[in-house]
């Protein structure tokens, strides 16, 4: 979703006005150097919207290759840019939805199309994919401007029906924690949350010399696959826990849950559970006394069949060891406490 400028050039523009072009004032020294040593898009400037253009074509059709589409799938495409990725998956598909904000760019990728069988294949939906209702679709392909990583992966898993596959482009280390295991160095609230959701993949990694203009971090390639029927599982209340967890990865849940401002919502999400259920709150109700006691009583799931093994309780435990299941676990043991983070 780059933005598009009203500049064009020519083979002998290129050649020529550089050497006519005169001296740069202060701060545009580095742009101009980088538009000479070809950092910058000879047709679009993609500063604005953070776009790098995928120009390797091995690149663009592995990743169509890995989304292993179809006849008849509905594709949804993110950022389509200039349209590598868009032709490629025209011929695969049944129908291609691109959401572009930068109307330049989608006039590019339709005239790619133009007078071709796959001209009615493609339809374009210009403004911002975030804010925008999207219409059903099987699978999504994107080369995500990294800006929207996060929102854009939480709006998939959000999308009902729930959706076959999506194939998406990040940066390196986004992708890396998107798939990172319990007990390692990159597990973090993300992972949690989108693992609980999906099952996540890293399939590819690209290179900065396989874009125009170049990014400043390599890129990587991931699959997501959601799962379906999702867990019946409220995501508000799911990552509402895991924001206070992973506020201090190596601190104890316990220390956690000490943090500024979390007796305040359990007091309040307590209080109104008991009155949404018609119970009286005690006149010596005490939020810490509460959150102790589940932290203290309720106790990991055991890891072997040892009958003798010792399980510790959650609030000895820090985020950085505990699994998506073991926070579902105490998630339950508050919410049966009349506890809630939503």
């Amino acid at each position: 979703m780059p933005k598009a400028t009203s500049q064009t050039f020519t083979r002998t523009h290129g050649l020529s006005a550089a050497s006519k072009r005169p001296e740069s004032k202060k701060g545009e020294g580095s742009a101009a150097a980088a538009g000479a040593g070809g950092a910058r898009n000879h047709l679009f400037n993609t500063d604005r919207f953070g776009q790098h253009i995928l120009t390797n074509p091995l690149v663009a059709q592995g990743i169509v290759d890995k989304a292993e589409l179809k006849p008849t799938d509905v594709v949804l495409e993110v950022g389509p840019g200039t349209g590598n990725l868009t032709v490629r998956i025209l011929p695969a598909c049944k129908r291609v939805i691109a959401s572009e904000m930068d109307p330049r760019m989608a006039a590019e990728v339709q005239k790619r199309v133009l007078g071709t069988p796959q001209q009615k294949k493609l339809e374009i939906i210009l403004g911002d994919f975030i804010k925008a209702d999207l219409p059903y679709f099987d699978v999504c392909i994107s080369n995500t401007p990294y800006q929207i990583s996060s929102p854009l992966v939480f709006k998939l898993l959000s999308q009902r029906p729930v959706i076959r596959c999506a194939v998406l482009m990040f940066q390196r280390e986004f992708a890396l924690r998107l798939c990172a295991a319990p007990g390692s160095k990159m597990w973090c609230r993300l992972a949690a949350n989108v693992q609980m959701y999906a099952r996540v993949e890293h399939v590819m990694k690209v290179g900065k010399g396989n874009f125009r203009p170049p990014p400043q971090v390599e890129s990587s390639v991931v699959r997501i696959r959601p799962l379906d029927p999702p867990p019946a599982v409220r995501f508000e209340e799911f990552d509402g826990l895991n924001r206070i967890v992973f506020a201090r990865m190596h601190k104890t849940a316990r220390a956690c849950f000490r943090a500024k401002g979390v007796k305040e919502l359990v007091e309040k999400n307590y209080r109104t559970w008991c009155a949404m259920n018609e119970r009286m709150v005690e006149d010596d109700f005490d939020p810490w006394a509460l959150i102790e006691d589940v932290l203290s009583t309720t106790l990991v799931p055991a890891k072997t069949l040892d009958e003798d093994e010792v399980r510790p309780a959650y609030g000895d435990m820090r985020a950085a060891q505990l699994s998506g299941n073991d926070l579902l676990e105490l998630l339950a043991a508050f919410n049966s406490r009349g506890v809630h983070f939503a």
